[in-house]
């Protein structure tokens, strides 16, 4: 496994090429890599051929031996320092020149992504900057990410999330990434019914008065008068539990009052309009 750091630390020695040092130490021993699977890439080195890319458009000889190592790693690791609560201009400019010469160059690639600042509160920087960033690139971002505050360096709680960090990404470079299973009772992806028309979320049959069907609505959508829901198991215009002779209009429970027949079901060569529909319905329509 091919592991590149690339560092946007400027002073030396630097808290960000520390905290890279780290992570590539805890990524090595998680995948099985050896010293010379490591490669740092110090952009402060390549600051002047960095700008002169932007310039005349052509990476000098030190800059594309970094892209080159760069876009042929197994798993990368991103360390900068917060400047402004963002990532360093200088990190920026050498992903968007590699960008620029190489649009592909971190496409499915596995990264992880660590800052460094003086306050915890610039913390957010590796999900509010970092991760949109290198989503842009279509690279795969682990979901840990690892940010070094100036008083987390010898606290406890640094080293499991470099170590968490490392693995994550040591699993997505070797293809060994598993998921957990679902807790017991909870159905998975293809453990959830798919309902239809006639099933509810119990599986079982659904109720006739649920829903009407696409024949059964009128021209703005609503239940159509003339095929009302039922809801017992006898037909429009029949009698239900011999109440439909005790209807004060002597028609059926389900008719129009007065006892008129209920209009035929259109179809699609006799369409009755809204209008008429609605006046059948009212009494001496």
């Amino acid at each position: 496994m091919r592991i590149v750091v690339v560092s946007a630390g400027l002073s030396v020695p630097s808290s960000t090429r520390l905290l890279g040092d780290r992570l590539a130490a805890a990524a090595a021993e998680a995948s099985g890599a050896g010293p010379g699977d490591v490669r740092v890439v110090e952009l402060r080195d390549l600051a002047v051929e960095i700008a002169h890319t932007f310039t005349n458009g052509f990476p000098g000889p030190a800059l594309s031996e970094a892209f080159d190592a760069v876009s042929g790693a197994d798993g990368l690791i991103v360390v900068t320092p917060v400047f402004s609560a963002s990532y360093s201009g200088l990190f920026k400019s050498f992903f968007d020149a590699l960008s620029s010469t190489d649009p592909e160059a971190l496409t499915g690639m596995p990264v992880l992504i660590a800052a460094t600042g003086g306050s915890a509160r610039h913390s957010l920087v590796l999900d509010h900057a970092l991760r949109p960033l290198f989503s842009y690139l279509r690279a795969v971002v682990v979901p840990t990410g690892v940010y070094a505050a100036s008083e987390d360096w010898g606290a406890e709680g640094l080293d499991a999330r470099i170590g968490r960090a490392a693995g994550e990404l040591a699993a997505w470079a070797t293809g060994t990434v598993r998921r957990r299973p679902a807790p017991a009772g909870v159905p998975g992806p293809r453990d959830v019914p798919v309902l239809t028309g006639k099933e509810t979320a119990l599986g079982g049959p659904a109720p006739r008065q649920a829903a009407a069907s696409a024949d059964d609505t009128g021209p703005d959508g609503r239940p159509s008068p003339a095929t009302p829901l039922s809801t017992g198991g006898a037909e429009p215009g029949q009698a239900s539990g011999g109440r439909a002779a005790q209807h004060s209009g002597g028609g059926s429970r389900h008719g129009t009052p007065g006892g008129a027949p209920l209009p035929k079901k259109d179809t699609f060569e006799n369409v009755t309009p809204f209008e008429e529909r609605l006046a059948a319905l009212r009494p001496g329509g």
